[in-house]
């Protein structure tokens, strides 16, 4: 319940009465609710969960310690909460409220002052406890596993769809519950799009493949990019690639508690640029990843938020060159007390499949 005693001190510093989680994903960090639909309510006396018949059974079993409150009508039920308990200023999460759900709780409760916040529980979230990286470490382990088992089978003629499809088969039967994102497999001119989605192109030599790709375990992402060339490759596919991986190697090295995620990042834009490929590097350096494949804080360039240990950051440098292909290289690490270590331990020179 530490979260929660987090979220009244805030609630007094504001002189608020009470603060209202909507947003799935703090609701589950919040309260270990894993349902679709609800609302969570924590004032200086009460913390509830708000949901509906469908849920009730589910929360008792997921959240113990925590008043269920099963409703037919969500504001009819928070008028009644707003009644007994005397609220003055109720806080919501203002990036998950409709504005026509805002304009209804203004009608129907005229007497208090809803006040929209932001970042509170993301704020919380950006330092993982010990199981909440055990998880994570978990998921990226299963990332490794599945990759070892799919590369010897990549081969020139298949699609860049049957891959991907392929490597989401391998990540749920290790044990995976769902995919971090829908994984991309890139290929040839597509590898040159940071987020090209898999299609029916054909694999065929002189192709750089880019595989981007995670899943979930106990609802937390894992994250890794490897890059492949099939047939022998060119000297712009070795310069490239080289050049990326030092990137990354150099970068990877620097994450550490104290430093901002702009330092982290300018190291790697800095290799990259002095190889004459700066401009083909648009995008930030890397990510924080929990519940969400991508939270705060980030690795940017406009990010100086000092990383603290229990951080969890993905390390992906990438070249982009348009009508030839690119490289992206990345990992996973959490942020030590002395440094950090990298979760994802797939070998990162460079593949080639004959």
């Amino acid at each position: 319940m530490e979260r929660v005693a987090r979220i009244r001190e805030r609630l007094q510093a504001e002189g608020a009465d009470v603060f209202l989680i909507s947003n799935p994903v703090n609701r589950r960090y919040i309260t270990g609710f894993t349902g679709s639909a609800g609302l969570v309510w924590i004032s200086g006396a009460k913390q509830a969960i708000l949901t509906d018949f469908r849920y009730v059974e589910q929360v008792k079993a997921e959240c113990p310690g925590w008043e269920l409150i099963r409703i037919e009508s969500y504001s009819d039920t928070l008028d009644e909460l707003i009644k007994e308990e005397g609220v003055r200023t109720l806080l919501f999460e203002e990036e998950h409220v409709t504005v026509k759900q805002l304009k209804e709780w203004q009608e129907r409760f005229s007497s208090v002052d809803l006040q929209g916040t932001s970042g509170w529980v993301e704020e919380l979230r950006m330092c993982k406890a010990e199981n909440e990286i055990e998880h994570i470490r978990r998921a990226a382990q299963i990332g490794d596993e599945a990759f070892a088992e799919l590369l010897p089978r990549i081969k020139s003629g298949l699609t860049e769809r049957e891959i991907a499809l392929e490597l989401e088969f391998l990540m749920r039967k290790k044990g995976a519950s769902a995919m971090s994102f829908a994984p991309i497999v890139a290929s040839g001119p597509q590898s040159a799009l940071p987020h090209a989605r898999p299609g029916e192109r054909i694999l065929t030599y002189g192709d750089f493949v880019v595989m981007d790709f995670g899943c979930v375990v106990n609802g937390y992402c894992s994250d890794m990019t490897r890059t492949i060339v099939i047939g022998e490759p060119e000297e712009q596919h070795l310069v490239i690639y080289d050049l990326v991986l030092k990137a990354q190697l150099e970068a990877l090295s620097a994450v550490a508690p104290g430093k901002t995620g702009a330092e982290v990042d300018a190291i790697a834009r800095e290799i990259i640029s002095a190889g004459g490929y700066g401009e083909c590097f648009g995008h930030g350096l890397g990510h924080s990843v929990g519940l969400e494949i991508h939270e705060s804080p980030r690795l940017s360039k406009i990010d100086n938020t000092v990383l603290q240990p229990g951080m969890v950051v993905t390390v992906e440098p990438g070249i982009y060159v348009p009508g030839f292909g690119g490289v992206r290289i990345e990992d996973l690490v959490v942020v030590t007390e002395d440094g950090h270590e990298v979760l994802t331990s797939t070998f990162k020179e460079l593949y080639v499949v004959e």
